[in-house]
C-alpha cells in the first residue's frame, strides 16, 4: 500500500496546536510515526504557532520535528527550513493526502543523514500567506524578511532548543537562508543553501526586459497559497489557510508589485539579498548550476564577495538539482558524491562545536570538461583583461525571439525552467555581428562574472552571447544575457557568472544582436542600432594550477552541449588575445 493509502487507513490524529510562540508554553506530547506514517521514523511531530516580527499581526505556523528517543525538556540544535512549499496538502499543488501531517519536502534530507538520531529538531516555518501562516504573500521582500527572523529567534528560544540554529534549502527555501544570512542573528550559526536566486529581480527580469514567466510565477505562488487544507487539520490551521478568502487584495497584489522592471525601484532594492549581504558572517555552504535553467546564478559573486563569514560551495554543470539528487541510472546530478555526509560536518562544526576529522574544500567546482578542482574561494583568477569588441549594427526585430515556442505560464521557482530558444534547436543565429579572440595557445578558463559595457545609437534591446568555438567551426553558446536600452548613450551589464574551460586553438566568439531567444519577452523596437565602444571585462583563470578532487561529470552537462552546439560559419581572425598568467 502507498504512504498516502497507509496515512488514509491509520487513525485520524488531530495534533493540537500551541497555545502561543512563547518559551514558557508546554509542549504537547505529538504524533509519532508509529501513530502517523507521514511523520518520519525516529521523529515526533507537534505544531506550532507564533508572531512575525514586523508587528503586523501575520501569525506563522511551524510544524516541529523533534528526535522520537529524547525527552521533551531535552535541547538540541535547530535545522529551520522557511518556505511556500510547507503545506499540508502538498508542496506546489494538492499531494493526494487524506491525512494531516508535516511536509516530506526534505524527508531525503532527514532520512538520508540519520538527522533525529543525531540529535537534531528540524522546524519547518511557513511564510506568511502559505500553508497555516496568515498574511498577504511578499516575494521575499520585508514582509519575508520578518518571517525568517521570527522563525529564527523562536526556534533559538524554546525550551528544547540549545539556541544555536542552522538553516537548510533548495530554491525558495534557499533563498529564505540567505535572508537569515543577510539578518546577522546570532542565534543563527549556518546556512546551507541550495540553488537559490542571489537577487530576486533577476527571477523576473533582465536589465529592464521582462522574462516569460513574469506573470506565470506570481499566479503560481498564488495557486500554491489557496490550497486547501486536509479535512483533519486543526481548526486554527483551516482558519489562517483560508486568509487570502476574506483578503482578495493579497492574490491581487501579488500579481502587480512585482512586475516592475525598473531593478532600481524600492521594491526591488528591498529584495537585493545580494547587496544586503555587505559585511554578513554566517558560515553559508551553498550550490550553484552554471548553466542552471532555473535559478540562475546572476549577482552570485557579488553575494560571496559581501559575504565575509566561512564559505562552502559546490559549484557546476547541473541543472535545477539537490547535493544528493540522482537520476534513473544512479548517477548523482551533480556528480560529487558525499552531499549529506559534507553537509553535517559543517552543521556539526557550527551548531556543536565537533571539529571534522574529515577535511572538505572551500570550494569544489566542476567546469565544462567534467573535471572537478577544489579552490579556496570563487573565483580565483589569475588575471582580467578587457576586450574590446568590433563596431557593428544589427536590427532589433527579435525575429527569432519570436520563433520561440511560449514558457512559463504558472511556473514556481521549484519548477520552471527557460525555453529551448531557436538557436539550440538548429536555427539560425539570431541577427546581429561577431567579434572574435585569436586562438588561445594553451587551455584558458573564463571564470567569474562577464561584464559588457556598449555605446548605442538608438533604443530598443540587446543580447550579449559568448560562444566557444573549435577550430572546425564547431561552437557552444555558453553565456549570455540581455539588456533594455532605454535610451542612446552608454550601457553597462553582467553576463551570467561562469567557470569554463577554453581548449588551445579555440577562440571565444562575442556576439552582439536582437533578442534571439525565447528565455526573453523583449518588445522589439524595429530600430537599427549602432554598437561603438564595446569591451568585454573578463576574469581568467589558468587550469595548469587546478588542484583535483573528487567528483563525476554532471549528467546535465551533456544535455547542455547537446543542446547549445552547433556550427558557425565564416568565423572570422582574432582582433584580441587573450592569455593568462604562468602563475595562480
Amino acid at each position: 500500500m502507498s504512504l498516502r493509502g497507509r496515512a488514509a487507513a491509520a487513525a485520524l490524529i488531530t495534533v493540537a496546536a500551541l497555545a502561543s510562540g512563547s518559551p514558557a508554553t508546554a509542549s504537547p506530547p505529538g504524533v509519532t510515526h508509529e501513530q502517523n506514517p507521514r511523520v518520519p521514523e525516529g521523529a515526533v511531530w507537534t505544531e506550532a504557532y507564533f508572531p512575525s516580527a514586523d508587528d503586523s499581526g501575520v501569525e506563522l505556523h511551524a510544524d516541529v520535528l523533534r528526535p522520537a528517543n529524547l525527552p521533551s525538556h531535552v535541547r538540541t540544535p535547530v535545522i529551520l527550513a522557511v518556505s511556500s512549499y510547507f503545506s499540508h496538502a502538498g508542496q506546489t499543488g494538492p499531494e493526494g493526502w487524506e491525512q494531516a501531517g508535516p511536509s516530506s519536502r526534505f524527508a531525503d534530507f532527514t532520512s538520508g543523514t540519520g538527522l533525529f538520531a543525531r540529535g537534531y529538531t528540524y522546524v519547518m516555518v511557513d511564510l506568511r500567506g502559505f500553508g497555516g501562516s496568515t498574511g498577504c504573500l511578499d516575494w521575499v521582500g520585508p514582509g519575508e524578511q520578518a518571517d525568517v527572523k521570527a522563525a529564527i529567534k523562536w526556534a533559538a528560544t524554546q525550551p528544547w532548543s540549545t539556541g544555536k540554529v542552522g538553516m537548510y534549502g533548495k530554491s525558495y527555501d534557499a533563498v529564505t537562508g540567505l535572508v537569515g544570512n543577510n539578518l546577522r542573528l546570532p542565534a543563527l550559526k549556518a546556512v546551507v543553501a541550495q540553488e537559490p536566486v542571489w537577487n530576486m529581480y533577476n527571477y523576473l527580469f533582465s536589465n529592464g526586459v521582462p522574462r516569460p514567466n513574469v506573470t506565470g510565477t506570481p499566479n503560481a505562488y498564488n495557486s500554491i497559497a489557496t490550497m486547501a487544507p486536509l479535512p483533519d487539520d486543526t481548526a486554527r490551521y483551516k482558519a489562517n489557510a483560508a486568509y487570502e478568502q476574506s483578503h482578495p487584495e493579497c492574490l491581487a497584489d501579488n500579481l502587480t508589485n512585482n512586475n516592475n522592471p525598473d531593478l532600481d525601484s524600492p521594491y526591488w532594492r528591498a529584495r537585493n539579498l545580494a547587496a544586503q549581504a555587505k559585511g554578513s558572517n554566517t558560515p553559508l555552504f551553498v550550490t550553484q548550476g552554471f548553466i542552471e535553467n532555473n535559478t540562475k546564478p546572476e549577482d552570485m559573486e557579488e553575494f560571496l564577495d559581501n559575504h565575509h563569514g566561512v564559505e562552502r560551495g559546490w559549484l557546476g554543470q547541473w541543472e535545477h538539482v539537490r547535493g544528493n539528487e540522482t537520476n534513473d541510472q544512479g548517477r548523482l546530478l551533480m556528480g560529487r558524491a558525499g552531499f549529506f555526509d559534507e553537509v553535517m560536518r559543517f552543521y556539526d562544526r557550527y551548531l556543536k562545536g565537533i571539529r571534522p576529522a574529515v577535511h572538505d574544500p572551500a570550494y569544489a567546482i566542476e567546469d565544462n570538461t567534467g573535471a572537478w578542482r577544489a579552490q579556496p574561494t570563487w573565483p580565483t583568477p589569475s588575471s582580467f583583461t578587457s576586450a574590446k569588441l568590433l563596431d557593428g549594427q544589427y536590427v532589433d526585430d527579435g525575429v527569432a525571439s519570436a520563433l520561440a515556442a511560449p514558457a512559463g505560464q504558472e511556473q514556481d521557482m521549484e519548477h520552471y525552467t527557460d525555453p529551448v530558444p531557436p538557436a539550440a534547436r538548429g536555427l539560425a543565429p539570431a541577427p546581429g555581428y561577431f567579434t572574435w579572440s585569436t586562438p588561445v595557445a594553451s587551455r584558458l578558463r573564463i571564470t567569474g562574472t562577464p561584464r559588457v559595457t556598449l555605446h548605442a545609437s538608438a533604443p530598443g534591446n540587446v543580447m550579449v552571447r559568448l560562444w566557444d568555438v573549435a577550430p572546425d567551426g564547431t561552437a557552444v553558446m555558453f553565456d549570455e544575457n540581455v539588456a533594455l536600452i532605454e535610451r542612446a548613450g552608454r550601457v553597462a551589464f553582467d553576463l551570467k557568472s561562469t567557470d569554463w574551460t577554453l581548449e588551445a586553438g579555440h577562440q571565444l566568439g562575442v556576439q552582439i544582436g536582437t533578442i534571439g531567444s525565447g528565455s526573453w519577452r523583449d518588445t522589439p523596437s524595429g530600430n537599427t542600432i549602432e554598437i561603438t565602444r564595446a569591451r568585454l571585462n573578463l576574469a581568467l583563470q589558468n587550469p595548469r594550477f587546478d588542484v583535483p578532487t573528487q567528483g563525476d561529470r554532471s549528467p546535465f552537462l551533456d544535455t547542455y552541449l547537446r543542446q547549445y552546439t552547433r556550427t558557425l560559419t565564416d568565423v572570422g581572425e582574432g582582433t584580441f588575445p587573450l592569455a593568462p598568467r604562468h602563475r595562480p
